[in-house]
């Protein structure tokens, strides 16, 4: 079974995990920033113990033949340890590399000076090792002048990384923290706006559940958010298609028990009849045929009424040319037509109508099988089909004796029969069904002359396909 996502944790995952990313990603700069400004800070103690030194520095000579001397008591260097957590160490030498004063085993310095340094001095900073331990060196080369000569010494001052470190790491924990902090009220402020954002789907869900079995009625969700109207609104339109549909079905189930409930009552007592032998066998059978195809023609047409919702609810419609359906059903009524000897005339035009093929085989099959039945035999009968600007325009006119206006106001409504002898009362409702389903329209209309009544007028109206 595939599992559903939940919106919530979808909405958490969505904010929170990019907000962490970003909350880490800027916390490691902060870190590095923090780092470079300890250096910096550390550095400039290592600059300054540098130019300490440089003035305890004495030349004799000038040039090559400058011999530098220094006396520098550590002591000296203990003013720039911030405490013991950090040694100092240093070295003098000459630019040729000879150790004047200092620690003889510290490397002597073989890089060059940056070419735009962050200070006006010769110096230079880099990282290196001493005695098993990373330290951080500054190197200042710095002229030395005297009465009595001139020279250039290099003064190397290094000093371990324990207190920068420290220092880093505090700094490190306390950006955690904060960011931690951070974290925790952006991540409570979401699930507080994300459990208000969707409470309104949480109660309309509840709502429905607590609904009872059948009610269809609308969903009503005034302080839902925006966006969820949409799904408001189809839900609804779903509900009323659905509500529509048991209505047609509950109406059809209705209907079915109730006109056959007669047929069926009428042949048990044919049967009955015949086994007592109160009628011949012969009629008694003619009698039942008679009933069997009553009932059965009148199961038909429940039928085809309940396919037509059925089609209205599919939306598998295709592009049909009306005509040649319409040419097919007249071939297979003919022999209805030629019983009569009607003077029959059919005239088409093709028109393309977006619907489904038994549907416009069944609302003319109805109308053109009523036509035939109320024609007198003899009469005359004419089909037309044509388009009509965006319409199809299907006309069929018979010549028998029209409608009564009684009859007219019920003709569509199930079981409104003209003669309840000879139909079932739902061929004209179907017609009106397929009409409706297909936006169309459908009209009877007596035809008079000379104020008599020639006959009736039936003409359907269904939109052409859009080309």
């Amino acid at each position: 079974m595939k599992l559903t996502t939940s919106l919530r944790r979808t909405l958490l995952i969505g904010i929170l995990v990019p907000i962490c990313l970003f909350v880490a990603i800027d916390t490691f700069f902060l870190y590095r920033q923090a780092l470079s400004a300890i250096n910096t800070a550390y550095d400039r103690t290592l600059l300054a113990s540098a130019k300490s030194i440089g003035e305890l520095l004495k030349v004799e000579g000038v040039g090559d033949q400058a011999q530098i001397s220094a006396t520098i008591p550590y002591a000296a260097l203990e003013a720039f340890e911030a405490d013991n957590r950090s040694r100092m160490f240093y070295r003098v030498s000459s630019t040729q590399g000879k150790l004047i004063d200092g620690f003889e085993d510290l490397p002597l310095w073989q890089g060059k000076l940056p070419d735009k340094g962050p200070y006006a001095a010769l110096v230079d900073f880099y990282d290196s090792q001493f005695r098993g331990d990373a330290i951080r060196m500054a190197v200042l080369l710095q002229p030395v002048a005297s009465e009595k000569g001139l020279g250039m010494a290099i003064i190397q001052v290094g000093e371990t990384l324990e207190l920068r470190q420290v220092l880093a790491r505090q700094i490190l924990i306390e950006t955690l923290w904060r960011q931690a902090l951070l974290i925790s009220v952006l991540a409570v402020v979401v699930i507080l706006v994300v459990q208000r954002t969707t409470r309104p789907v949480r109660r309309m869900s509840m709502a429905l559940q607590a609904r009872p079995v059948g009610d269809l009625t609308p969903i009503t969700a005034t302080d839902a958010p925006r966006e969820l109207q949409p799904l408001i609104v189809a839900t609804n339109d779903v509900m009323t298609r659905l509500k529509s549909l048991l209505k047609h079905q509950k109406r059809f189930v209705r209907d079915t028990s109730h006109q056959l409930r007669t047929p069926l009552a009428v042949m048990k007592t044919q049967v009955q009849s015949a086994l007592r032998g109160d009628v011949a066998p012969m009629i008694a059978l003619q009698e039942i045929k008679h009933t069997v195809e009553r009932a059965t023609y009148l199961a038909n047409q429940m039928l085809a009424l309940s396919k037509v919702e059925q089609l209205r609810q599919q939306a598998d419609a295709s592009v049909l040319n009306w005509a040649l359906s319409l040419r097919e059903v007249t071939l297979d009524i003919s022999p209805l037509i030629a019983e009569k000897n009607l003077d029959f005339e059919i005239y088409t035009e093709d028109c393309k109508i977006n619907a489904h093929d038994w549907m416009l085989r069944e609302l003319y099959r109805n109308l053109l099988h009523n036509a035939i039945k109320y024609s007198p035999v003899d009469g005359a009968l004419s089909v037309r089909l044509e388009a009509l600007d965006q319409f199809a325009q299907l006309t069929i006119r018979d010549s028998g004796q029209g409608i009564s206006p009684e009859l007219q106001e019920r003709l569509f409504q199930p079981f409104s029969a003209g003669d309840i002898r000879t139909g079932s009362g739902l061929g004209l409702a179907i017609c009106l069904e397929v009409v409706k389903a297909l936006n169309g329209t459908i009209t009877l209309t007596n035809r008079y002359e000379n104020s008599e009544v020639m006959g009736l007028d039936t003409v359907v109206r269904l939109p052409l396909h859009a080309t």
